[in-house]
């Protein structure tokens, strides 16, 4: 489990493209610092296990699945990419939960830069819009993020975010432009609540 809290800005050092999958090099100094063969990283919020590491550096192996359902298959050698260790048990939680499991990719619509933040916008698939809530948290590449605004319906859904300097400067939003393609991942408790609501209403069903 993560908590979206990115650790570092990393690099993708190399790719080897193979028949269904692609092998991710990737550089990151912080995270490898402890990390074992088997150890899971978030890359750009993906959760990948580590299958070799050299100094700085560790490599992951991505199938097709993956490629087609996130951003990563857009990924090639200087890509900046958000890194994250799973949590220990007994660390700090300082975002909310996060799984590594993406939910889709949207795509920036817009990006307004402020004195103190910038407002970024994001067009998001329909199936996902019952999952997003004003106040709510949302993962963009890897990153907890608090939904500040949801509008649109349809293939025209939207959603957006507040970026602070820190943000902007520690993360790969921070080179985000209209077009650039995200991965998404809702609150998984919004996705369990509707689970829940659903096998009630059937039981509910079911006893009439």
């Amino acid at each position: 489990m993560f908590t979206g809290i990115v650790e570092e800005l990393g690099e993708i050092a190399a790719r080897e493209d193979l028949s269904d999958a692609a092998r991710f090099t990737v550089r990151g100094p912080i995270v490898t610092t402890d990390a074992h063969h088997g150890d899971s990283i978030a890359v750009n919020g993906v959760c990948l296990t580590v299958v070799d590491l050299r100094p700085g550096e560790f490599t992951v192996d991505v199938m097709a699945e993956t490629l087609n359902r996130s951003s990563l298959s857009d990924l090639a050698p200087g890509s900046k990419v958000n890194l994250e260790r799973a949590m220990p048990a007994n660390g700090r939680f300082g975002g909310h939960i996060v799984q590594g499991h993406v939910d889709g990719t949207g795509r920036v619509l817009s990006v307004s830069p402020s004195e103190n933040w910038t407002v970024v916008r994001i067009g998001v698939p329909a199936k996902l819009t019952r999952y997003l809530v004003e106040k709510g948290s949302i993962t963009v590449d890897g990153v907890s993020l608090t939904v500040s605004a949801v509008g649109g319906e349809g293939d025209d859904s939207w959603f957006e975010i507040s970026l602070i300097p820190t943000t902007l400067a520690e993360t790969n939003l921070g080179a985000t432009r209209p077009g650039t393609v995200v991965n998404l991942e809702v609150d998984v408790i919004a996705k369990y609540v509707e689970r829940l609501h659903l096998g009630q209403s059937a039981d509910v069903a079911g006893a009439k």
